[in-house]
């Protein structure tokens, strides 16, 4: 008889964190795939949308069908959603990988946007993340992560400058 041997806890503690970032998610599911969608997360920027108008059809139900393209198609679209709202799991290949070096960007009047290997600390507890859009303006209700409420209060902000001046 064999056993397996013990979980290293900061392997455990990572898995639990990476499971964190889909535990509210709605998943979708076909062979080769699985999508997960956090609707809460979501902010719109219809990268899904225009990256794969078949599968992602907000007009028909459900609004994510997976099986209407290849596995590896399905995720490389799910990796350009910038808010994290998306995520995937392949049946048979590898977890997305978090690009290096970290990447940020402010969007104007809106969140700012992280790609890369992210640990967020959320009410929910610290969650493993690759993408993520973060609140700025501390309006939101979905903490730490952005909801426009910005956009509804009617704030605005500007991406940060470039220059030195």
């Amino acid at each position: 008889m064999s056993q397996k041997p013990p979980a290293d806890s900061e392997d455990a503690d990572r898995e639990d964190e990476e499971e964190m970032a889909i535990s509210h998610a709605r998943a979708y599911t076909a062979p080769g795939v699985r999508v997960f969608y956090d609707r809460g997360r979501c902010l719109h920027f219809a990268e899904c949308v225009r990256g794969l108008p078949e599968v992602f059809d907000v007009g028909k139900r459900p609004w994510i069908q997976p099986g209407k393209a290849s596995a590896e198609q399905v995720a490389e679209v799910v990796r350009r959603c910038p808010s994290g709202a998306l995520h995937y799991r392949l049946e048979e290949g590898p977890s997305e990988e978090p690009e290096q070096p970290t990447r940020v960007e402010f969007v104007s009047n809106g969140p700012i946007n992280l790609r890369g290997d992210l640990s967020i600390d959320a009410p929910a507890g610290r969650m493993r993340e690759v993408r993520a859009s973060l609140c700025r303006c501390a309006r939101t209700e979905n903490e730490p992560f952005c909801d426009n409420a910005c956009r509804r209060a009617g704030s605005t902000s500007e991406a940060p400058s470039r220059d030195n001046d």
